[in-house]
């Protein structure tokens, strides 16, 4: 199945002058957001189940069912929920068989998937002949489940802030880049931790609604606002990552010394280590073939009784379900002893630095130009104008987004 999704163009306001930049679907120039349903202005879609034997959806109230087509088939009644299943190269919905099929609750209801309750709507499609459920939401609706599912909502206002505007403008650089793929995100560590309602309070609200529309930007662009747990005490610099300068990520020191994941050990017998990183047998010796400035391993060489295998940091890391690179390996006896600081990728925000930092009575926007070295705090204003509609489903709306300084 092909969605169609319009281009977005956007509009920059420098020095209180508008300046309309035409440079493609970049997030640098005036947005035209065309078709998009009538209950949103920009929509994210989040895949919440990728690949599944099968998923669950329903609604708080009545949804509509609809099909690929967007021609309502059916209803579900309130407080019910049915078992979406793949069938052929399609996929089945209760007693109805398609190409994919929509559930849009009516009356402000809420949407469940899974085993959560979401705002906005799901489409369920086939992949890989399984069943993939994408959350259509409201950008701002979206934060209000990323936020509280990256920083505990008991955080100072400040810290949420700052993450809230983090991953507005982390949401919105992966939304242009994702025009033709099916959706824009994941709802895993992978891209931003995405619970829904489940994770929504008072305190995660606010942090959002205080920050509607806040971007930030380097050189009139959306950045790639990355963040991370707690980097052990120093963040890196994206070329020692990466492999690649992004001006805007660069190492500084970290304020994470109260993360109870700012050091840490892991302990495992030779035989569990053999478990987990095959073909080496006992391990004898390590070494650090590459690392970052900060100490960080991105290329490791394993020796043991049966061979050797010299592996990425990433791939060390996620073999023995280590929090982070920046590790240290003590061979004794038959004990490898890890010790570790950081949790994660040690890239642009630490969220136990920004906690740190709120505490001692930072305002977010300083957080912010802390972690993301030289960009600017700008903000998304929407003046929507209606205009003919194409279709008997999809409302027509034309905002104009600007970035406002």
């Amino acid at each position: 199945m092909t969605l169609h999704r319009q281009p977005l163009v956007f509009g920059l306001l420098v020095s209180r002058a508008l300046m309309v930049l035409k440079q493609g679907l970049s997030l640098s120039v005036l947005w035209w957001l065309m078709a998009l349903p009538a209950q949103a202005i920009v929509e994210m879609r989040v895949a919440v189940g990728e690949r599944l034997n099968q998923v669950t959806v329903g609604s708080s109230t009545p949804a509509v069912v609809r099909n690929a087509a967007g021609q309502g088939v059916g209803q579900i009644p309130q407080g019910r929920s049915v078992v979406v299943t793949p069938t052929g190269g399609g996929v089945r919905l209760a007693d109805w068989q398609g190409q994919s099929f929509w559930v849009e609750p009516t009356g402000g209801g809420y949407v469940f998937i899974g085993d959560q309750w979401y705002r906005g709507r799901v489409l369920v499609v086939p992949v890989d002949g399984k069943v993939t459920a994408i959350n259509w939401i409201d950008l701002e609706a979206y934060l209000y489940g990323v936020v509280g599912g990256e920083m505990p909502a008991s955080w100072p206002q400040e810290a949420l802030k700052a993450q809230a505007v983090a991953a507005r403008s982390y949401a919105l650089y992966r939304r242009d880049r994702t025009q033709g793929d099916l959706f824009d995100v994941g709802s895993t560590t992978a891209h931003q931790v995405y619970h829904g309602l489940a994770a929504e309070t008072p305190s995660v609200q606010a942090a959002v609604n205080a920050t509607q529309g806040q971007v930030l930007t380097y050189g009139g662009r959306v950045i790639e606002a990355v963040f991370h747990s707690s980097s052990g005490g120093h963040t890196e610099n994206s070329e020692d990552i990466w492999q690649q300068p992004t001006p805007y990520l660069r190492g500084v020191a970290d304020f994470d010394q109260d993360a109870p994941v700012f050091s840490w050990s892991e302990t495992f017998s030779s035989q569990q280590f053999a478990q987990r990183i095959t073909g080496i047998g006992q391990l004898q010796s390590v070494t650090t073939e590459r690392a970052t400035p900060q100490g960080r391993i991105m290329s490791i060489r394993l020796q043991g009784t049966q061979g050797t295998r010299t592996l990425t940091g990433t791939e060390f890391r996620q073999a023995l379900g280590l929090r982070s690179s920046l590790v240290s390996v003590t061979i004794s006896g038959s004990t490898i002893r890890i010790d570790g600081r950081g949790y994660g990728h040690g890239l642009g925000m630490s969220q136990w630095g920004a906690r740190s930092m709120a505490l001692q009575g930072q305002p977010y926007y300083q957080i912010l130009a802390y972690y993301y070295q030289g960009t600017a705090l700008a903000n998304l204003q929407l003046a929507a104008r209606p205009q003919p509609d194409p279709s008997p489903r999809l409302a027509t709306l034309v905002p104009q987004l600007a970035l406002v300084p």
